[in-house]
């Protein structure tokens, strides 16, 4: 509950989260619900996809004020978080929409009675990291909203909280949408520099922890679990051992990810950039804690485990064997029905 943290306000003041039904912002808003904070979703106006249509609803019905409105209407912002008594503002807009937060952030600077704002990096400490394009203009707009939201005075927190808990293709859209692979891994070049790995819902429970806690108060947050600093080789190991078989291993070469990233086609091109940028350059272990504006996730609340990617990939043995079941009844049904016959069409989600 809220004033549970070190040097945390016994007050509980009105969380706004922008992006709750992306994959990082429906975690958040599901910890800010647990945390027992009055949380408001601003949620775009119009027809939402039934993806996005059903988190709205389950996240409504664990108790969050839904919102209708537009990041580019400063106007309605501003009556929002006045009306609200907003304290918090948490972004986690997809890489689109990054620049839209210069809006949000003046919006914030005008009402003047936010309290900490976090916009949306959840990834690699962006002043650091130096991937190349087209990822390098995605972090150049990240880099603007950091020095907007600092020049405005703004109180904030940054968080870094590095990879998802999940297998990192570099020719996906996002990691959390495909599972483990079943027919060969993808090692990219060595595979031994490693990387943190952070579950979904560890990213929500941390980031709720840091927004009251003067610890974090103008500083970036880096989640880098011990447990969980792994390289591509061990990655490997352990899903085989998990699946209880080995798969072949396929190299993809520093020049293969280049390649890939110089396609420009977006967002995988982004992607193979950034598994460029933490498998071959090490931009997650390149450097050291030593700016007085970093924090350690791990040395501010050391009595919290985080899940290990061990777990994390239990979770995906078991959705493997659903998918796989549902594949088979498929097929079945299609031996039984006739290839002449016009079957719904099957759609498989992880």
């Amino acid at each position: 509950m809220c004033g549970s943290t070190p040097n945390v306000s016994e007050a509980c003041g009105g969380a706004m989260i922008i992006g709750a039904t992306g994959f990082i912002g429906q975690f958040v808003a599901e910890a800010s619900l647990d945390s027992g904070r009055p949380t408001y979703l601003l949620v775009q106006s119009g027809q939402a996809s039934p993806s996005k249509a059903s988190i709205i609803k389950s996240l409504q019905d664990k108790g969050a004020i839904i919102i209708y409105g537009s990041i580019e209407d400063q106007d309605l912002l501003e009556n929002i978080l006045k009306e609200n008594k907003i304290e918090v503002v948490i972004s986690a807009i997809g890489g689109g929409r990054i620049s839209d937060q210069l809006i949000l952030v003046d919006a914030i600077k005008a009402v003047g009675t936010v309290k900490r704002f976090l916009p949306s990096e959840f990834g690699h400490d962006i002043d650091r990291a130096d991937p190349v394009e087209p990822a390098l203009s995605f972090y150049h707009s990240k880099r603007k909203v950091r020095r907007y939201v600092e020049a405005a005075g703004i109180p904030y927190t940054y968080i870094c909280c590095n990879s998802i808990a999940a297998w990192p293709y570099h020719d996906n859209t996002h990691p959390a949408d495909v599972l483990p692979p079943l027919d060969r891994c993808y090692i990219y070049g060595d595979g031994n520099v490693k990387a943190y790995f952070v579950a979904g819902s560890d990213i929500g429970k941390f980031t709720m922890k840091t927004i009251d806690d003067a610890r974090t108060l103008n500083k970036c947050v880096h989640f880098r679990p011990p447990s969980n600093l792994l390289n591509m080789n061990e990655l490997a190991s352990l899903w085989e051992k998990k699946i209880e078989r080995e798969l072949p291993r396929v190299t993809i070469s520093e020049d293969d990810l280049l390649a890939a990233a110089k396609d420009m086609r977006i967002p995988e091109s982004i992607v193979a950039a950034l598994t460029h940028d933490i498998f071959i350059r090490g931009c997650q272990i390149n450097y050291s804690m030593d700016n007085p504006n970093d924090v350690d996730v791990c040395s501010l609340y050391p009595d919290t485990p985080f899940r290990t990617i061990d777990d994390c990939f239990n979770d995906f043995v078991v959705k493997s064997v659903e998918v796989k079941k549902v594949v088979e009844e498929k097929m079945s049904k299609d031996a039984i029905i006739g290839p002449n016959s016009k079957p719904e069409a099957l759609i498989i989600t992880a």
